[in-house]
């Protein structure tokens, strides 16, 4: 494919509440000391307070983004949620964050793209086909979420990892001569692994007036971490493989890789298998925990903030989503 000539103008994070320590959910967890960090390799992360809601983190991500941009919302062609987790049901969650920036009577779309731990990497691809068509010229795209509200306490492998907090992005076109844009990108689902990563309810499967009530766990995610772990290491060597054959790359041409940050189990498998350099691997996971499609952008924004990344360097993106759904997108930056 034709490097689509698309430019991340800026970037934006933003962590909620109040950082929450590996001793500290050592104690919620009712595991020894020591336990929570040996298992995740998390330190520290942040859970959402009372004060915090998924438009708002993603709102003040969002205007960090466009500070970076040195643009504002006026000049945003369309705002993208690209998260796992909802706010509500309906309306989505790019709604919210509109009015969360109070920017309820602009008129500017405001739509989802849903790929759980993979939605901002697919929001990404989608979009910057749409500013190559010329449809739209800026695009916000959002990831927020809160992890914390749906954790299944009994499954204190599952539990351990996750963090909340936002990251957004501002997207455009790459002026002629600039080396930016996207170079290759590909997305595999492979849906036999679809219940081994979930939330049962809250749609029309399981719902107060349907044929399948909900039980109280079944609005708790669920995830066979073991299983996943298998079908992981089987699949994202040969896609991995594809996909920088399909761009006329390799690994060492990357100046960083940055990988969803599923657990550090998986993140040392994707180093082994993948022949991933220490250098090159972008690893937030010991002080952001996994903050679901959040972890994609946060890495990207920690990677260009820390000058790890400077323009025209090329940059993987690449991880595993439920489904069980495998993606990459190749980008310079």
């Amino acid at each position: 494919m034709n490097k689509r000539k698309v430019k991340i103008y800026g970037t934006g994070k933003y962590l909620p509440g109040i950082p929450v320590t590996d001793l500290e959910m050592d104690e919620r967890l009712g595991t020894e000391p020591g336990w929570t960090r040996r298992v995740s390799d998390v330190a520290v992360r942040h859970f959402a307070t009372d004060e915090d809601t998924a438009s708002s983190m993603g709102a003040k991500a969002a205007f960090a983004a466009l500070e970076a941009a040195n643009l504002r919302f006026s000049d945003m062609d369309c705002l993208v949620g690209a998260s796992g987790s909802k706010e509500q049901a309906l309306p989505c969650s790019a709604v919210f964050i509109q009015r969360a920036m109070g920017q309820e009577q602009s008129g500017v779309p405001a739509f989802d793209i849903d790929s759980t731990c993979l939605s901002f990497l697919a929001a990404i691809d989608a979009m910057s086909c749409m500013i190559e068509a010329g449809r739209f010229r800026y695009v916000l795209i959002v990831s927020s979420e809160i992890a914390s509200v749906g954790l299944d306490w009994t499954h204190k492998e599952s539990a351990a990892l996750f963090g909340d907090g936002a990251a957004a992005v501002v997207l455009g076109p790459a002026e002629a001569g600039e080396p930016s844009g996207v170079v290759q990108s590909a997305m595999r689902t492979y849906s036999a692994g679809a219940n081994l990563s979930e939330i049962r309810a809250g749609g029309t499967k399981r719902h107060p007036r349907g044929p399948l009530p909900a039980n109280p766990e079944d609005y708790l995610f669920q995830m066979d971490g073991p299983a996943i772990f298998k079908m992981s290491s089987r699949l994202l060597p040969p896609f991995t493989e594809e996909l920088l054959q399909a761009a006329g790359t390799k690994m060492s041409d990357f100046k960083a890789v940055v990988p969803h940050q599923g657990s550090a189990m998986a993140i040392r498998l994707m180093r082994k298998k993948l022949g991933i350099a220490e250098e090159q691997l972008v690893y937030i996971t010991p002080d952001h925990g996994n903050t679901i499609a959040a972890s994609i952008p946060m890495g990207l924004h920690e990677a260009i903030r820390t000058g790890r990344i400077a323009r025209g360097d090329r940059v993987l993106l690449i991880g595993t989503a439920a489904g069980l759904t495998l993606g990459g997108l190749i980008l310079d930056y």
